[in-house]
């Protein structure tokens, strides 16, 4: 079953094409009530798209770019290259070629009619690495634009394909998060339980261990040199976990943020989605200003 969903880079076209579609219908019905939907549907389509065009400039440029070694966890703009996980290539499903993502569409011709057949896109990790470290990139649920679409066509088939590929240029603006080094969570209470649990569950080895007057029980004083053991050795496995190099990871916002990936430059991105927030505004706008002018009109 193909799941259907409009590209990023469709969104404005899309938005367009409705508002061209509802003044034309608008034009054919040729009543004040048709033209009082059409016009209002403009509005709020353009609405709509001008808030979010907007917010995705406004994310792109005022948002600062961060280092990946010092990066504060949460919402981070990144830049760098991209590269693959190690040991793991990806192939594109239709020229093949070794990437770091894809997304791809494959239709066929059905009397004289494009159908399409099979769409996809990759949801592999992939890295980003600028000059202070790596930071590991998850595309699911990311919007992702690229300048590498390629377009093949047959006499009944035809597909495109976009990729991002190594070396590519990398900008990336998410929920950034650390595991590992200093920010490694651990609970030295649950694992100063677990491991007395363990030792408990060991009957013989607790008293080889620590019965020192041996009478085979484990004195209330034993007992405490077990429980300050079992703190030191819970102490120093933290200690060498802290000292691990730390993994960086970008994701989707937890609570619905903006998550987008491209290999274009960030200032030129964020200057088309201005550009695009202004156009969806005067179409709104030019949409209000047509319902007013026709509700003022004697029925």
């Amino acid at each position: 079953m193909l799941h259907w969903r409009l590209q990023p880079e469709w969104t404005s076209p899309a938005v367009l094409l409705a508002q061209a579609v509802a003044l034309l219908a608008a034009q054919f019905v040729g009543q004040r009530s048709g033209w009082v939907l059409a016009l209002a549907a403009v509005g709020l389509l353009g609405i709509w798209a001008w808030l979010s065009r907007l917010r995705r400039a406004r994310a792109i440029l005022d948002t600062p770019t961060a280092r990946v070694a010092s990066a504060a966890q949460g919402m981070v703009e990144l830049l760098g290259r991209g590269r693959p996980l190690p040991g793991r290539p990806l192939l594109s499903p239709m020229t093949h070629l070794p990437c770091l993502w894809y997304r791809y569409a494959l239709y066929r011709r059905v009397n004289d009619r494009w159908h399409l057949e099979e769409r996809g896109q990759s949801d592999q990790p992939f890295l980003l690495e600028d000059d202070s470290g790596v930071c590991e990139i998850d595309p699911e649920g990311a919007e992702i634009h690229s300048n590498r679409t390629e377009s093949r066509r047959t006499s009944d088939r035809k597909y495109t394909e976009t990729l991002l590929i190594e070396g590519d240029p990398l900008y990336a603006l998410g929920e950034f998060r650390t595991h590992g080094g200093a920010h490694l969570a651990l609970d030295p209470r649950a694992d100063l339980d677990a491991l007395l649990n363990e030792w408990k569950s060991d009957p013989e080895g607790l008293r080889a261990r620590f019965d020192r007057d041996g009478d085979r029980q484990i004195s209330q004083a034993e007992w405490q040199q077990a429980v300050q053991t079992a703190s030191d050795e819970v102490r120093e496995r933290h200690l060498a976990l802290r000292r691990l190099p730390p993994r960086h990871s970008m994701r989707k916002p937890s609570r619905g943020g903006i998550y987008l990936i491209s290999n274009l430059d960030p200032q030129r991105l964020g200057r088309r989605f201005a550009g695009l927030a202004w156009l969806h505004l005067a179409s709104s706008l030019g949409a209000w200003f047509g319902l007013v002018w026709l509700l003022r009109q004697p029925g």
